[in-house]
């Protein structure tokens, strides 16, 4: 079920927003900060059936679902892959405030 979520997320901002490699760096940094989040409240926030349901719908992280769904060398790349998007996401960030002054 994670992984649904994962790919409905992924394919409604790809649909919707531009299709360039930005977007999509944009789009798997936006996701798992959401997830992060949603973790967050659950953890601190919320009680009873809030909580199932975020427990039960959603997974913490793209990290927890690269781990659930793969093992060995496949989890390996795709968690170094996942650190380069996210090393990327970061020069974006800081070229754009570098811009901005």
């Amino acid at each position: 079920m994670d992984i649904i979520i994962i790919l409905l997320l992924v394919g409604f901002c790809v649909f919707f927003f531009k299709r360039t490699f930005s977007s999509f760096i944009y789009i798997i940094v936006i996701i798992d900060i959401f997830l992060r989040l949603l973790n967050f409240f659950k953890l601190n926030l919320v009680n009873g059936e809030i909580r199932h349901f975020i427990s039960k719908y959603f997974p913490t992280s793209v990290q927890a679902v690269i781990s659930n769904y793969t093992s060995g060398a496949i989890e390996v790349f795709l968690t170094w892959l996942l650190v380069i998007i996210y090393i990327i996401f970061e020069f974006y960030i800081i070229r754009t405030f570098i811009r901005k002054k």
